[in-house]
């Protein structure tokens, strides 16, 4: 080649980077603030009750990206049960949970989470009935023996919390303040003293009363709900008698035809004289403590855009779709940021490089747009999405994942043109630089890593929905702007959302992908840090 020719290869290929620089810019710049507030106002509002996993707002939003795809001609990534294309790729959770749970004694009703909780697991589907008994604090020690003079075989059995005490505030039992018969576990050695005496169930009574009793029973209920959450396989229980049912005094007295007064003093009257109680007290209740099965029915949404000359590399922009639906007190939780900033921000990016390929300037490599669901049940959409891919994982090149951004936090407070990235360096230093150059050439925030210290108590590596796909060996960055007061609660509304900010945050997702599907090598997988 002489000298005139290299000239002029040299002159061709630095307009062409040229080119593709200004094409980069041209179509970024079509991703607009009021774009993204006028899908956030529909994926964010009160009518989506919150996007709940499989709930019917949640169905509503995956019709609606669903159909914003289409109309910008991706393509549908996913298959149905009938073997046609679809946007739509279906999943299952599944979910053990409490049903009808109750207690009845004479004509009233007794509420689970209301009037009492349950300490452990049970299962009686249909109602049983049963008598109860009275054993004083159900506790045998020593010479010391609750069940010496009451027969428990096949009866409800209803004893004292804690161990009786002196006028000193010490156990009767020794020389300390408390034995393992005191304390927030030892209602499991007094049921199992119980179940051995021959016990059919255990009902223990609470010291606690009024508000301190309420609170009590609304922080269990929270927690029956997170022992209750979800799965991706079928849950297998085996619930047992191995479980208390913790009530009131003003409960008990009910149930043995007594006053809380006469229970209190023989609770008294115990610790003073050392000796178990002899009254024998009786009553009769009905049970109901059933489990069930819940199958929920969710779905990813994948869009695709098919890739030129390497169209076998694949490219995964995501974001979840979810959120958490309405609290237990009926305010609704809209998820603005957590994630609707994620969802319309995937949106706007597919606009933009769909408006490229209409242009002739479609990406080299192919993109799937990924909107999750299950990600607050436990990242369960991108877990389906990496253990049944519509792509093979070797063909992945990376994933931009996108988790509020439309927001500061304190730290930014005064200074809101910057994004967390977490994760790009841990797999791929190509990937962390590509991100670093495109950002300095087009955007110009601050790149914040404090959330990708390995040692950062947060973990947010670990908290959404790239860690799927970093498991997978597959590069990601974790685009986040950090927690707010509004997080996870019913104030995180569409006003709130700075939108001129969030724009900036895509189109640097935009250059990053931009860059990552037309570049001439894949990045190769060169860090394995933690």
């Amino acid at each position: 080649m002489n000298k005139r020719n290299l000239l002029a290869g040299c002159a061709l290929a630095i307009s062409m980077v040229a080119q593709a620089q200004d094409d980069a810019a041209k179509y970024a710049a079509t991703i607009d603030p009021a774009d993204l507030k006028k899908h956030l106002t529909i994926i964010a509002s009160d009518s989506l009750e919150g996007r709940d996993t499989g709930s019917p707002g949640q169905k509503k939003a995956a019709a609606y990206v669903s159909g914003f795809y289409k109309q910008y001609g991706l393509t549908p990534a996913a298959t149905d049960s009938a073997g046609q294309k679809s946007f739509l790729q279906k999943y299952q959770l599944y979910k053990r949970s409490w049903g009808e749970v109750y207690v009845r004694a004479g004509e009233r009703k007794y509420e689970f989470n209301k009037d009492f909780y349950l300490n452990g697991l049970l299962s009686i589907p249909e109602e049983i009935r049963t008598q109860a008994v009275f054993a004083g604090f159900g506790i045998q020690e020593g010479s010391y023996n609750d069940y010496a003079s009451v027969d428990v075989k096949g009866k409800s059995v209803i004893i004292f919390d804690g161990e009786p005490k002196n006028a000193e505030g010490k156990s009767i039992l020794g020389n300390s303040e408390k034995t393992k018969w005191s304390g927030s576990l030892s209602w499991q050695p007094k049921m199992a003293l119980a179940l051995e005496k021959g016990a059919a169930y255990v009902f223990i009574i609470t010291e606690k009363t009024g508000e301190d009793l309420d609170k009590e029973i609304r922080q269990r209920a929270v927690m029956t709900r997170r022992f209750s959450a979800p799965t991706l396989k079928p849950v297998q229980e085996s619930p047992d008698r191995r479980a208390a049912f913790v009530i009131s005094p003003e409960m008990a007295a009910d149930i043995l035809k007594t006053s809380v007064q006469k229970l209190e003093k023989d609770r008294a009257d115990i610790g003073k004289s050392g000796k178990p109680v002899s009254k024998n007290m009786k009553g009769e209740i009905a049970i109901k403590a059933e489990r069930a099965n819940e199958i929920i029915h969710t779905e990813n949404v994948a869009a695709f855009m098919e890739g030129t000359d390497k169209k076998e590399e694949v490219l995964v922009i995501s974001a979840h779709l979810d959120h958490i639906g309405i609290s237990p007190n009926g305010e609704i939780n809209n998820g603005a940021d957590d994630d609707g900033s994620g969802t319309v921000s995937l949106l706007e990016i597919a606009e933009a490089f769909s408006k490229a390929k209409a242009d002739g300037k479609g990406p080299r490599r192919s993109i799937l747009f990924l909107n999750v669901t299950g990600e607050e049940k436990g990242l369960f959409g991108s877990e389906y999405y990496s253990e049944n891919p519509i792509f093979p994982v070797k063909n992945t090149i990376a994933d931009l994942n996108i988790d509020m951004i439309g927001r500061v936090d304190e730290a930014h407070k005064s200074d809101p043109k910057y994004v967390y990235l977490i994760g790009s360096d841990k797999l791929s230093s190509t990937l962390h630089t590509i991100s670093e150059d495109v950002n300095k050439k087009y955007v110009n925030y601050k790149l914040d890593y404090t959330f990708n210290d390995p040692k950062d108590p947060n973990r947010f590596y670990y908290r959404s929905d790239h860690y799927n796909f970093a498991k997978k060996g597959i590069p990601v960055i974790f685009y986040f702007t950090g927690v707010h007061k509004d997080y996870h609660r019913p104030g995180d509304d569409v006003e709130k959302i700075m939108f001129d900010k969030q724009s900036g945050i895509v189109k640097l997702v935009f250059h990053t992908a931009w860059e990552l599907v037309n570049r001439d090598e894949r990045i190769v997988v060169d860090s394995h840090k933690e």
